[in-house]
């Protein structure tokens, strides 16, 4: 009787606690920490959300996207982003990279496939074309290029668009991004940020 009382009690016991943690981890902690990444940082909080000039949510500025047609070629008066290995292309249930070595014979086909329609798109050699304009990152994502790479579309989108190409260069200076810490990693452009300040420039 004694023993079944015991464990009665244990029994009780542990389930208070569940309950209690439940509460107190489940909910009250999910709630407070939500509430000061609303209050602190609800751009981030809410996925870094991008708009465009009416408002509607265009993408997000940490995820890459195509600017493309139906048909997967590249919209000229548009800045191009990195190629993406996720999916079929930027396919953020599908992040990944494409795992292929250096010398596997399908990534190196692909890298010059790339290299030619890059230069032929941007009127330059093949030898002027941007590594990352090549390879897809390792989430196949990123929604960054070089400022190299957003510089040779430069005069492309110039053309395009019938735009002073020193506001476009100055478009692309004010929306590069220097190392952080000012050390670590290279200079970055986020291809979505800059096609948005386009859009409103060619307005």
């Amino acid at each position: 009787m004694t023993s079944t009382r015991q464990t009665m009690r244990t029994h009780w016991v542990a389930l208070r606690a569940l309950l209690v943690f439940t509460a107190v981890l489940g909910v009250a902690y999910t709630l407070v920490v939500t509430g000061i990444g609303q209050l602190v940082l609800p751009a981030q909080a809410n996925g870094s959300l991008e708009r465009g000039a009416n408002g509607e949510v265009v993408g997000s500025a940490l995820i890459g996207q195509s600017f493309a047609d139906r048909d997967g070629m590249p919209l000229p008066e548009w800045f191009q982003p990195r190629p993406s290995a996720a999916g079929d292309g930027y396919d953020s249930g599908a992040s990944s990279g494409s795992n292929l070595g250096p010398e596997n014979a399908d990534l190196v086909a692909a890298i010059a496939d790339r290299k030619a329609q890059v230069a032929e798109l941007d009127g330059v050699s093949e030898t002027d074309v941007p590594v990352d304009a090549l390879t897809a990152s390792g989430s196949g994502l990123d929604p960054h290029i070089s400022p190299e790479y957003a510089l040779l579309q430069v005069p492309r989108v110039t053309a395009e668009r019938d735009l002073d190409e020193a506001d476009v260069r100055a478009l692309v200076d004010a929306h590069t991004r220097g190392r952080d810490l000012g050390y670590l990693g290279e200079p970055t452009v986020n291809v979505l940020q800059l096609n948005l300040a386009l859009a409103e420039l060619r307005d």
